[in-house]
């Protein structure tokens, strides 16, 4: 007996037959083997990853599976250390900026307080009327100019509300003062103060005076005297 339908050699390993047996779709969103982000398929219903790289967040969570690829744990940690690390540096960046302004100010401000005596010196002169031309009141001018310029300030003015903080009284005289002048008032100074920013270098040393009371009016006369 034949069969109706029979096989023929031809039919054997053609391109029409079709594999059977489960159909498995690889969903991961990284690759196993390079770490990096799959694209999705046109076609395949799932959204397109625009990112070229994974954020730790999408890392951490990607990492949460049971049946994740070792190699992709591993970059989850290996993000987290290089964020770590960045933010170390960054930190350690901004303090070393700041140490080293303030070493330079440090540096700047001892320099001045050694040339402090021949600051005075030239303050003195130039109170006398002895800066007044000639090559040495250039020389003063020049040196006046380089303090401006690395940020010293000479401060302390005749009139200048005292100020403990900055000023050091070192007489008290009794002197006219600025009507509607109310508190201790510096009437002359002795030597100057300097300051490089906030800091300070040395205090005004200076004269210092209060205000007069106001006179009292005399009482009334008395009209039965």
């Amino acid at each position: 007996m034949t069969d109706a339908n029979p096989v023929g050699p031809e039919s054997v390993g053609s391109g029409e037959s079709e594999a059977t047996g489960p159909k498995v779709t690889d969903k991961r969103r990284l690759d196993p083997e390079t770490g990096a982000v799959r694209h999705a398929r046109p076609g395949s219903g799932q959204d397109d990853v625009a990112a070229a790289t994974v954020a730790l967040d999408d890392v951490a969570e990607l990492v949460q599976g049971d049946d994740v690829h070792p190699d992709t744990t591993l970059a989850a940690d290996l993000t987290r250390d290089l964020q770590r690390l960045q933010a170390e540096y960054v930190n350690y960046k901004k303090r070393v900026d700041r140490d080293r302004e303030m070493h330079r100010d440090l540096a700047v401000c001892n320099v001045v307080e050694v040339l402090l005596p021949v600051l005075d010196d030239i303050h003195l002169a130039r109170q006398h009327g002895d800066l007044e031309g000639g090559p040495f009141a250039a020389i003063a001018d020049k040196f006046d100019a380089t303090l401006t310029k690395i940020g010293v300030e000479r401060f302390g003015q005749p009139g200048d509300p005292f100020d403990p903080t900055v000023h050091e009284a070192l007489m008290h005289v009794e002197a006219e003062l600025a009507e509607g002048t109310e508190g201790t008032t510096v009437v002359q100074v002795l030597q100057p103060g300097y300051r490089m920013g906030p800091r300070i270098i040395r205090v005004a040393r200076v004269a210092v005076a209060d205000p007069q009371p106001d006179p009292q009016p005399d009482p009334p006369a008395d009209p039965q005297t």
